[in-house]
């Protein structure tokens, strides 16, 4: 066959999600072949910069991902980095999966063939949205008995690992602690004596429903500083721990909480391109580097897992996103020889199945890599217009 379609169109769609919108790039080609990614709106501008971009695309060889990459970047070089580096992500996400459907294979045969048929994942934001966004995720928890039901669910339904967050209690009742987020507007964001109580009370209440073989994974995000990520260590480091999730720009700070923590630490999920990789593996800052492949580009997520690879650190996708992200990080994983296991939401919306083709299997706990060319799975157009995105203010 021959080794080359053009690009011929760039579009972008967008649904409701809740609290967000699910944003999509649809790339067709001259074959009438159409490649999809799913990218993350959190960041305003996203969108702007993939329009911005799409004329460089059209007319390009969709089997040609790298060089089309590598112009685009060269093109924003100046301003290489966070928006601009996501909305080259989601392109290059889109083309892989052209491209993989043009020649009739799954996308993770352009990434090496897979290593395994299925990946284990955690449940992520486990008691985190039925706490945080009650309107969305049922049943909502209200009381520790409730998040004790949480982690017995998880038992119950097979999964071998979760993930939770930082709440505060206040008469038994839990409510987010985000203020890494403005919420609430607390820009110091020390860790005082509550909070540790309050994050101890919840893991403890955690445990108790899932039984002592469920793996617990703790996500504090960026909500402390060096100083409270140290106090926060400290106070539990006598609990049984997958992992300590922490945000943090400051490489040489998180290394030095790493040599302070009982347990492993992970970070690096809202770092974009190897450059900024580099300076946590030279500081030996992680036991584990969490991947966003969304906004990185799977085949670039690649090149980062590779270099992580020679500094003796395995990999770990970020995924809190919609089915066909998914379905982009099961690929990743299926052909990561360092791979460590998959976040993925099993609280969904209640329209969230109908907004794709295909939506992940998951058996005892792992996720089953499907066969079918490309992601596996495409957006379901009339269901996405169906619910037209919502008018955002808070971003």
């Amino acid at each position: 066959m021959s080794m080359s379609s053009r690009i011929v169109q760039l579009e972008l769609l967008a649904c409701d999600a809740g609290w967000r919108n699910y944003r999509f790039v649809k790339l067709t080609t001259e074959d009438n072949i159409i490649g999809w990614s799913e990218y993350d709106d959190c960041s305003p501008g996203v969108s702007a910069a993939i329009r911005r971009l799409a004329g460089r695309v059209i007319g390009r060889n969709a089997f040609w991902h790298e060089q089309i990459y590598s112009d685009l970047y060269a093109a924003t070089r100046p301003a290489a980095g966070s928006v601009i580096a996501q909305a080259l992500g989601a392109i290059e996400n889109a083309i892989l999966d052209a491209k993989a459907k043009l020649l009739g294979v799954p996308c993770y045969e352009l990434l090496g063939g897979k290593i395994r048929d299925r990946v284990r994942v955690y449940w992520t934001h486990c008691a985190t949205w039925r706490i945080n966004d009650s309107e969305w995720y049922k049943p909502a928890i209200e009381t520790l008995d409730h998040v004790k039901a949480m982690g017995r669910e998880v038992r119950e339904k097979a999964f071998t690992a979760l993930k939770t967050n930082m709440f505060t209690y206040t008469d038994g009742k839990p409510s987010a602690w985000r203020p890494g987020f403005g919420l609430p507007f607390y820009p110091e964001i020390n860790v005082d004596r509550a909070i540790l109580r309050d994050i101890r009370i919840h893991l403890e209440a955690i445990r108790d429903g899932t039984g002592p073989d469920v793996d617990i994974l703790l996500d504090l995000n960026f909500n402390a500083k060096t100083e409270g990520y140290l106090k926060i260590v400290r106070d539990i480091a006598d609990l049984d721990l997958f992992w300590i999730e922490i945000d943090s720009f400051c490489p040489e700070a998180l290394g030095y909480i790493r040599r302070q923590s009982q347990h492993p630490i992970s970070s690096c999920e809202t770092l974009v391109g190897l450059r900024e990789f580099m300076p946590y593996f030279r500081e030996q800052a992680v036991d584990v580097a969490i991947v966003d492949t969304p906004w990185n580009g799977v085949w670039q997520s690649m090149k980062i897992a590779a270099t992580a690879e020679a500094q003796e650190i395995n990999v770990a996708p970020h995924n809190f996103y919609g089915h066909l992200c998914s379905m982009m990080n099961a690929h990743f994983c299926a052909a990561l020889p360092n791979f460590r296991i998959m976040e993925i939401d099993i609280d969904r919306l209640s329209w969230d199945d109908e907004l794709f083709t295909h939506v992940p299997e998951i058996s005892d706990g792992c996720l089953i890599i499907p066969n079918r060319p490309g992601w596996g799975t495409e957006p379901n157009e009339e269901a996405v217009r169906a619910h037209p995105p919502r008018l955002r203010h808070d971003l």
